[in-house]
């Protein structure tokens, strides 16, 4: 892996490039004695190469990537040449699979070596030639019939199973990623799926413990996360994300979509309900028109049917998932959209449950400048990425390479996320 540069460098560098639909955002962080992180670089900007996850246009893409992490290399007067990157969209699936095997020492002792087949035999699924596995979560092992075990190795049986969570991606957006961040000059140590990241950003270990959906509203798609008994149970894309909330503005109040945008953030709000009548907003006209001042709650009025319907998507993908009411510490909204006044408290009308604005937990140094729902995937990848450092990972290779349909990341990282819970 390319050596990242600091002068007067101390520790480890750990950069973090979220590549999403309104906004790319990088993060560089320093490792300390005691294993903890420092945020010492941030860099920001509007992305206009991808459309609901997924890459586009590959050179708009790389000028994001180069603006974000130029920003950022400046704020901490370093020089990064790779970074763990993000990957997420409509093309992301999730399955449930299983392995079986038989516990290869004479005296039935479990080792590293029987995970390591059990997990490649968990794995070995059909899969179309046009995707490609991301990661591999393991939920669960049994010995000979007995569930719920978390470490087999040194336990004794005849029999090792295994149930993972088998997420793929499709072969052209993965590569499209690669080639973007070769052509901005960076190496890809590893991609982490970014619900995930913002997962580990925002979730607690009670949480996950106990059952709790995360919902990851992003500007193209929402992500939705179910963890419990500490593992990743079922992950689910919607549709629609914070850029379908802005448009329906721009449309229904005849505005730009710029101007859409900064009325989203700075009076949306989901719940007309929650409003007082007699309250404007000032919106701009379009094509020199003049600006003019409508009801707030107009704003609600456009704003809330959207909500309702990604709402309801949100409540279809759990009810498919098997865990519609069992997830005792309920729902964690996150993302940029997720602050939109009156989402929450609509959230918990319509799915019966108790929902929860979700943060990234503090970094030192500059941490509080990313503590809000918006940078929480950026904020996962760099803990993700120091963990997976930590167990020998996070070395991809730095060029894009010939698709392997089937394997590719996952050939790349054996065992990721193993010890997820």
């Amino acid at each position: 892996m390319a050596k990242q540069t600091n002068e007067g460098f101390q520790g480890d560098l750990i950069v973090g490039l979220d590549l999403g639909t309104s906004k790319t955002c990088c993060l560089i962080a320093e490792t300390d004695a005691e294993d903890g992180l420092h945020l010492i670089g941030v860099g920001n900007v509007p992305s206009i190469g991808l459309k609901k996850g997924a890459v586009i246009n590959i050179e708009a893409t790389v000028d994001s990537m180069r603006k974000a992490l130029g920003e950022a290399q400046r704020m901490a007067g370093v020089e990064v040449r790779s970074a763990f990157f993000g990957v997420g969209g409509e093309h992301i699936r999730g399955m449930t699979s299983h392995g079986v095997i038989a516990v290869g020492r004479k005296d039935k002792e479990v080792t590293e070596d029987d995970v390591e087949r059990v997990l490649e035999a968990a794995k070995a699924i059909a899969i179309p030639q046009d995707r490609e596995i991301i990661h591999v979560l393991t939920q669960e092992y049994m010995i000979d019939n007995q569930d719920g075990i978390r470490e087999p190795v040194g336990m004794s049986g005849v029999r090792l199973e295994a149930k993972v969570h088998v997420i793929t991606g499709a072969v052209t957006s993965v590569q499209n990623i690669l080639k973007s961040a070769d052509r901005a000059g960076l190496g890809v140590d590893d991609l982490i799926l970014q619900p995930l990241a913002s997962a580990a950003a925002v979730l607690t270990a009670d949480e996950k413990e106990l059952g709790v959906a995360l919902v990851d509203i992003g500007g193209g798609t929402t992500d939705l996360v179910v963890m419990m008994e500490g593992a990743v149970r079922h992950t689910g894309v919607v549709p629609v994300g914070g850029a379908q909330f802005t448009r329906d503005l721009a449309i229904g109040l005849r505005t730009p979509n710029e101007d859409a945008e900064d009325i989203k953030r700075k009076y949306g709000c989901v719940r007309a309900d929650l409003l007082v009548d007699g309250d404007e907003i000032p919106v701009a006209g379009v094509g020199g028109r003049a600006q003019r001042s409508m009801p707030r709650r107009s704003v609600a009025e456009i704003l809330q049917p959207r909500a309702e319907e990604l709402l309801g998507l949100v409540a279809a993908e759990l009810k498919k998932s098997g865990f519609e009411g069992k997830l005792a510490a309920g729902y964690v909204l996150t993302g940029g959209s997720s602050q939109i006044a009156g989402l929450r408290e609509l959230a918990e009308d319509m799915l019966g449950a108790q929902v929860s604005l979700g943060k990234p937990q503090a970094l030192q140094g500059l941490g509080d400048v990313v503590q809000a729902p918006e940078y929480a995937t950026a904020v996962g990848l760099l803990l993700e990425g120091k963990r997976l450092r930590s167990q020998g990972g996070g070395t991809r290779v730095t060029k894009a390479e010939p698709a392997q349909p089937g394997g590719g990341v996952a050939n790349k990282v054996k065992n990721f996320f193993k010890e997820y819970f």
